[in-house]
């Protein structure tokens, strides 16, 4: 039994891989900047953010974009 692969032309494999990308990457994009324009007329700051945590709040490990990273 053989495989046949689709035999699209390298431009269209170009063309879908960047739609594909664009579709997936886009969303978080906007979020991204909506939270950051919100936040900007808010007049709030991420460390405003982290102090509401309270100064007895215990470092820990969070997994954040496929890393671990330590939370101070």
């Amino acid at each position: 039994m053989m495989i046949i692969a689709f035999a699209w032309p390298i431009g269209s494999q170009i063309m879908r891989a960047l739609q594909t990308l664009i579709i997936y990457v886009t969303p978080f994009l906007i979020i991204g900047i909506a939270v950051r324009l919100l936040m900007k007329r808010k007049g709030v700051d991420l460390s405003d953010v982290q102090a509401e945590a309270g100064p007895n709040r215990k470092a820990r490990k969070v997994f954040l974009l496929g890393a671990w990273r330590n939370e101070r």
